[in-house]
């Protein structure tokens, strides 16, 4: 496999590049796609079989199931996260080993309804705040011990991406296994 392959399994929609300032417009369509991320990810996944779950998206990679169970995994992180830099000054946050979650009982194991339940209501919730800031508040930050600072507003478009990004995952794994149809 060369390394563009890989390179295209692992980002089918590309990296995540910040803008350096986003605006109300860019913020608000974040928030839109962190809205709609669960009844999408749902739509895809309910139908498949468990022997589809525990199909890897691409060598090496997390099986569909354990990209389910990460990506609630991990906003609810994020959920918390904004928690905390809404209500201290630019806390350091708690970074995990996600690999190492995914590699847990109920990331294994569990059905992914679970996980889908969860972000169903995580992810309303999570819009109930974020639309609810501010400019100020957008700006607010954490620091990650890995990465740094990071704003708020951009930590939305992260998560927006982020959820889009694992979708594509599933996705693409579903054309190439031919269990929906090609685009």
């Amino acid at each position: 496999m060369t390394d563009d392959t890989l390179e295209s399994l692992r980002y089918p929609i590309g990296r995540f590049v910040p803008p350096a300032a986003p605006g109300a417009d860019e913020v608000n369509a974040w928030i839109d796609d962190i809205r709609t991320l669960p009844a999408r990810l749902r739509a895809l996944v309910e139908p498949f079989t468990d022997a589809q779950l525990d199909t890897p998206y691409r060598p090496d990679g997390w099986t569909a199931r354990q990209v389910v169970h990460h990506v609630a995994d991990s906003h609810v992180n994020s959920f918390v996260r904004f928690k905390w830099a809404l209500t201290e000054d630019a806390p350091v946050i708690k970074a995990y080993f996600e690999e190492r979650w995914a590699l847990l009982p109920d990331t294994l194991h569990a059905p992914v309804s679970l996980s889908l339940d969860l972000l169903d209501a995580l992810h309303a919730r999570w819009c109930v705040l974020l639309e609810g800031l501010g400019p100020e508040q957008l700006e607010r930050t954490f620091l990650h011990p890995d990465s740094g600072p990071v704003r708020l507003d951009a930590n939305i478009g992260i998560y927006a991406w982020h959820g889009r990004h694992h979708l594509a995952h599933v996705e693409e794994l579903a054309r190439r296994e031919g269990w929906i149809a090609a685009r």
